[in-house]
């Protein structure tokens, strides 16, 4: 006996519903992997950053502190006379 029309759309409908989900599923899969590698990563640079602060203030407390100098005032050129006409 053959399939009705009806059922034979049925059952492609279900076909199609099913791929998606599994597209759509593998899709989620896919966005997850990225987000754990970004948060890895993210996680190595603030350590990597955090590392390097902290050297910074080590060497910095290790310096001695330097005397400030004081600015200099640049010089102004003198001034013109006025001008007699």
């Amino acid at each position: 006996m053959a399939k009705s029309v009806m059922s034979m759309a049925e059952a492609k409908f279900a076909a199609a519903q099913k791929k998606a989900k599994q597209a759509l599923t593998e899709r989620e899969k896919a966005r997850q992997v990225e987000a754990k590698h970004t948060a890895s990563l993210r996680a190595l640079r603030l350590a990597r950053d955090a590392a390097d602060k902290q050297a910074a203030d080590e060497a910095a407390a290790a310096k001695p502190a330097a005397k400030k100098k004081a600015k200099a005032k640049p010089k102004k050129a003198p001034a013109r006379p006025p001008r007699i006409y």
